[in-house]
């Protein structure tokens, strides 16, 4: 069995336009084949009124409830790359099973992360290895982690409502989060013959991986 790949990247920023123009090929880059571009597939579509990556990020952000003012210094998307080794990638397409493991990781995204978060996706085939990028709004719902220690330790002089819509990266993307986001993603990836790599080094990934 090969391994797969299941990479996530904060991004910080009002923009997050310069990742959206290599995703969506506005701008070609240096290790793609223009030949296999057409191969590239968007695999979740927008929704009305929303033209593309950027626009959706935004749509989700101005939509979803959050009161709390978004500071620049905040993570406003999570991106993640999904892929496996190459021989194994390219093994599933030639098979005809890529389109199965496209649907299959997108349906975990968005049972783990929430439909209406996992904004955008798309399929590279015009690089060496297949790979899905994948765009997800870091909402959560409930207090920080600071609210509740403070009221634990009787610092709190009230309660604040635990159904809070908030923006925090570091709640999705903590050690056991992500431990557990490789547990789920690899019962899902035995049916491709793809596994895990070393058990517990997935918690230190927090690099997108470069397919070059």
């Amino acid at each position: 069995m090969g391994n797969f790949t299941l990479d996530f990247k904060k991004a910080k920023g009002t923009s997050d336009a310069r990742q959206s123009d290599h995703i969506e090929r506005k701008i070609i880059p240096d290790n793609a084949d223009p030949k296999r571009t057409h191969l590239n597939r968007v695999l979740i579509g927008y929704t009305d009124g929303v033209n593309g990556r950027d626009e959706a990020i935004a749509h989700r952000l101005k939509t979803a409830g959050i009161k709390r003012k978004i500071t620049n210094d905040q993570v406003r998307v999570v991106r993640v790359v999904l892929s496996g080794t190459h021989e194994d990638m390219m093994a599933l397409y030639e098979k005809g099973k890529l389109g199965e493991w496209c649907s299959d990781s997108i349906q975990w995204l968005q049972q783990t992360f929430g439909k209406e978060n996992v904004v955008a996706a798309h399929l590279h085939m015009d690089e060496k290895t297949p790979h899905i990028h994948a765009t997800v709004i870091p909402i959560v719902t409930g207090e920080r982690r600071k609210a509740k220690k403070e009221q634990s330790e009787g610092k709190r002089k009230y309660r604040k409502k635990s159904n809070t819509v908030r923006l925090c990266a570091d709640d999705l993307l903590n050690r056991q989060k992500l431990i557990g986001y490789h547990d789920s993603y690899a019962t899902v990836m035995t049916a491709y013959g793809l596994e895990r790599g070393i058990r517990g080094s997935e918690a230190r990934h927090t690099t997108t991986t470069q397919y070059y």
